[in-house]
């Protein structure tokens, strides 16, 4: 039986390594920019919940912004006990983008805190052909929206923000979570039209109004808490095109120094992802543990089927690893990372869904 359990887990691996549409590469990236005739305007809309520790390091970098077209730039304070709001409207920056710091109020019943800030923001932004919708922890180099904009070719541009790896937590943890999303909703599915897969990174969207409007508005993802996926996915079934990829000019300042704090982000919001079902959280937890922990434990019982899946397993873990500058061994500590996983995935079913102060 462990035989056969060894030549299955190889014939998985194998499978995802070269059938699974290159996931585990990070070659998805912005293609070279063409400057439009006409630069769009472009409002971005950021917001914000108590996050007056991290917006000095991030919101001069949108106010820097060398957008040669008309932008401005809307914080919308969701509800914040840290003086956000004042904190921001004193970093406005000299002959930087025009910045509107307003609130929305405590959200009505239906929404999620942060759809309802980002819809507050999106109407203030008034007419405009393009929104960026970008986090308080995101920051940006001077020519990310530039960029952004005379690539995108598309209704619905996403970029998967560089996150912080500065800690061992972070640096075991972080590269496999985006190796998971990746896995998850492969890059190069979401960027062909052969595929439906649809999906976004919620660090960096820029999205047409037009299409935004056509697929209902920021109402109609309103009770999301995955709301970057559910973005992507109402604009693709309203037509729009959509792209995703991996960031040069886009990165996560937020700090998540224990392990703790990387338990809690993921835990809030694994169990959401598979619907509050018992039977995929089942499933999730099998599989988890047939792809991920059988290979290293048959290969550890002396089966060269089950080590070379190992292997497999960790080799197309290094592109990730090289993007993060993290050792290209470092895949075959996945199986542990994995397990990790798992157990947050289980503890998340017995958590409400919740994000500073609010639980859905």
């Amino acid at each position: 039986m462990s035989t056969v359990l060894a030549w299955a887990t190889l014939a998985v691996w194998a499978g995802l390594a070269l059938c699974h549409s290159w996931f585990w590469r990070t070659d998805q990236r912005l293609p070279e920019p063409v400057r439009p005739e006409r630069w769009p305007s472009v409002a971005i809309v950021v917001p914000a919940r108590d996050e007056a520790e991290l917006l000095p390091e991030t919101l001069p970098t949108l106010l820097r912004q060398s957008y040669p077209g008309d932008a401005r730039v809307i914080l919308v304070d969701d509800g914040s006990s840290d003086g956000t709001a004042e904190v921001a409207r004193a970093l406005t920056v000299p002959n930087g983008l025009p910045l509107t710091v307003t609130s929305p109020g405590e959200p009505p019943d239906g929404w999620t805190g942060k759809l309802w800030a980002v819809a507050h923001g999106v109407r203030e932004a008034g007419d405009v052909d393009f929104l960026l919708l970008t986090d308080a922890d995101i920051a940006h180099a001077p020519d990310s929206l530039e960029t952004l904009v005379a690539t995108s070719g598309r209704d619905l541009v996403s970029q998967m923000a560089v996150l912080r790896t500065a800690t061992f937590w972070e640096r075991l943890i972080v590269p496999a979570f985006v190796y998971f999303f990746a896995m998850l909703y492969p890059f190069r599915r979401v960027n062909s039209a052969r595929w439906r897969t649809a999906a976004a990174a919620g660090g960096c969207v820029l999205v047409r109004c037009s299409v935004l409007e056509r697929a209902g508005g920021i109402a109609a993802i309103r009770g999301a808490v995955i709301d970057d996926v559910a973005l992507a996915r109402a604009v693709a079934s309203a037509g729009g095109r959509i792209w995703l990829g991996y960031a040069t000019k886009v990165w996560s300042v937020r700090p998540y120094p224990r392990l703790a704090d990387l338990w809690q982000m993921v835990a809030r919001s694994a169990y959401t992802q598979l619907r509050h079902s018992p039977l995929l959280l089942a499933g999730t937890v099998v599989g988890m543990i047939a792809v991920f922990l059988a290979p290293p434990a048959l290969a550890l019982t002396g089966s060269w089927q089950a080590a070379v899946a190992w292997l497999l397993m960790a080799a197309t873990f290094v592109p990730v690893a090289r993007y993060y500058r993290q050792p290209l061994a470092a895949g075959l500590l996945l199986p542990f990372t994995a397990a990790l996983y798992t157990l947050m995935t289980i503890d998340s079913a017995r958590r409400r869904t919740g994000w500073k102060g609010r639980t859905y």
